[in-house]
């Protein structure tokens, strides 16, 4: 068993399905923030309810979207000891300010806005959610600015054959870095907008007694799925130069490819220095699913009237697009990972001398106990999801005043600010 094939089929199994929670949470929070607002602006309760309903449904995701993303950090101190001590003080910078955001400072706001409900002033409970949300942004700019690191090293210098960080603004304006971070924020909103409207579909055919409130929701997420999918596809291909120039036997033409191999195999010795052909294979269903996304969801909104809600088809539609955005942003992924293979670190490590000295036994039963587990809290996430989703609106366990029903907490008379 070749230890290196199955590390590179760890990582790719655990950021992959960690990745599917991080579209769920980044793609939701922005939309909870637009419906909080909204209750605060307004005091309708319709946004409130909607902000109760879709908060549950939130935590949900991020709790367990918080477990799968600490058992894969365990994976680059047991599985890629190369990488973490030859690049590890670039790489580790903004790892660090990650953590700090995302489980300390998220955490932390997220906390404070499900226990502040009816003890909070609604300004004061609506800045913790928008605290939520910039936390959530600035968690996924600096993983990308990592990653990005990864994809094309700058700002470093080798001393004693370990990499040191000496411009960090260079980490900042990484050709890989500035355009793909929108195309991944986008994708997220891509996947919460078209999220929102399914789950609000879903209750419209069922023809629940919360009819006008759902309607209110799938008018929220169809609009969102559609901008945030146009720009999805604009920042994708806007990268392209970008990635071309950064990583040439990427998307580079035939004779940047041919002088990057020759560069390679002058510096590193004979090699194959090109990416697997899985690289170009996902990149063409991503722009494929991307397109019919755009294409799909972009009708329903100009055509979306009541008769056809009564006709129902159009709301059968969204239900089978749900997978789409996932499958197309997990295919992305793919290409942005495989695409720099066989480099841990474009130009600078290889993936063979990155991983870590481990038995291939050992490294497989690794790989399998971190798949099961994984693979459990995906189950239980979509699970415990769909099941407070098809409960709907009536008594969600966010917001929930304390010793009332939920008809006495929806209806409680409140100032704006009190």
């Amino acid at each position: 068993m070749d230890p290196l094939l199955i590390a590179r089929l760890q990582f790719a199994t655990t950021t992959s399905i960690h990745f599917l929670f991080v579209l769920v949470t980044l793609g939701l929070v922005t939309l909870l923030v637009g419906l909080q607002t909204a209750w605060v602006i307004t005091g309708k309760q319709t946004y409130q309810r909607l902000t109760r309903f879709w908060g549950t449904l939130y935590v949900i995701n991020y709790v367990l979207g918080i477990a799968t993303g600490i058992v894969m950090e365990f994976q680059f101190g047991l599985n890629w000891s190369g990488l973490s001590r030859y690049v590890g003080n670039v790489f580790g910078a903004p790892l660090a300010m990650e953590t700090l955001v995302a489980f300390f400072l998220e955490s932390t706001f997220l906390g404070m806005w499900i226990f502040g409900w009816h003890r909070l002033r609604r300004g004061v409970h609506l800045a913790l959610l928008y605290g939520v949300a910039i936390t959530a942004y600035a968690s996924v700019f600096w993983i990308m600015v990592a990653n990005s690191w990864l994809q094309h090293p700058v700002g470093y210098e080798l001393r004693d054959g370990v990499a040191h960080l000496t411009d960090f603004s260079a980490l900042l304006s990484n050709p890989t870095f500035t355009v793909a971070i929108w195309h991944v924020i986008f994708a997220a909103l891509t996947t919460g907008g078209t999220l929102m409207a399914a789950v609000s579909a879903w209750h419209l055919l069922r023809r629940t007694t919360d009819h006008q409130l759902f309607r209110t929701s799938l008018r929220i997420g169809l609009p969102t799925a559609v901008v945030s999918a146009t720009f999805a596809l604009w920042f994708g291909f806007a990268q392209e130069d970008g990635v071309a120039l950064a990583q040439p036997t990427k998307l580079g033409d035939e004779q940047a490819k041919a002088a990057a191999v020759a560069d390679f195999t002058a510096r590193f010795g004979p090699g194959d220095y090109l990416p697997p052909a899985l690289a170009g294979t996902a990149m063409e269903i991503m722009i494929m699913i991307g397109f019919t996304i755009w294409c799909a969801v972009l009708l329903l909104p100009l055509l979306y009237r009541d008769w056809l809600i009564r006709l129902r088809f159009p709301l059968y539609l969204l239900l089978f697009a749900v997978p789409l955005p996932f499958i197309a942003a997990i295919c992305g992924w793919l290409t942005r990972e495989v695409g720099r293979q066989p480099w841990a670190a474009y130009g600078l490590l290889q993936a063979r001398d990155a991983v870590s000295p481990v038995d291939g036994g050992v490294m497989l039963a690794s790989f399998l106990g971190f798949s099961l587990l994984l693979g459990t809290l995906a189950v239980a996430n979509w699970v415990l999801f769909a099941r407070h989703a098809a409960r709907g609106a009536a008594d969600p366990a966010i917001g929930r005043a304390p010793g009332a029903d939920a008809d006495r907490s929806d209806t409680r008379p409140e100032s704006l600010f009190a």
